[in-house]
């Protein structure tokens, strides 16, 4: 039986020293990188400049993975979010499954009294405060829901209330989240 040069061992170490770090990086992600990433996508799309009260935008991370959820009221957003997603360093793939709600003057009129509605009642006027509003309102052909993060029970049901206050509003779905 032969030995293997010293030539040939060394080629085999340095091959398999190359090898490791790209099947490596096909793995799942670790716990760390999977937070950075999940940290990033948020900061990326409430950073949107058009991304508004009217928009919702959701996600989810698995892996390197990123699927994007919601509705919004232009098609500029949808993309630009995707654009924004895919410049992440670590993100390999993204879904962008967000849709992209009808023009319609009917539902513009509504949103603008649904604002006044919700965010002009006193006990939720401390949520029109902050940039980026916490009370998300979507309208699709009338139907309204409400998604995003109030501070108790009480807040959630006044939003719901003023929601079905409106005329013109055909039904009301409250996806409001209370914070713990």
């Amino acid at each position: 039986m032969k030995l293997k040069s010293p030539k040939l061992n060394a080629l085999a170490v340095l091959f398999s020293l190359l090898y490791l770090p790209a099947s490596a990086q096909t793995a799942a992600p670790s716990q760390k990188a999977a937070e950075r990433i999940q940290k990033e996508v948020r900061h990326e799309l409430v950073m949107l400049p058009y991304f508004g009260v009217f928009d919702n935008i959701a996600y989810k991370v698995d892996g390197y993975n990123v699927t994007l959820l919601g509705q919004v009221t232009k098609p500029t957003l949808k993309s630009d979010a995707e654009a924004v997603v895919k410049k992440i360093e670590g993100v390999e793939k993204v879904d962008n499954q967000i849709e992209v709600l009808p023009v319609s003057p009917m539902d513009d009129r509504l949103r603008q009294r649904l604002f006044r509605a919700v965010y002009g009642s006193p006990s939720l006027q401390r949520y029109d405060m902050p940039v980026i509003k916490p009370i998300r309102i979507i309208v699709n052909k009338g139907h309204v829901t409400l998604e995003g993060v109030v501070d108790n029970e009480a807040d959630k049901n006044v939003a719901n209330i003023r929601a079905n206050g409106v005329s013109g509003v055909f039904s009301v779905k409250n996806n409001l989240v209370v914070s713990k």
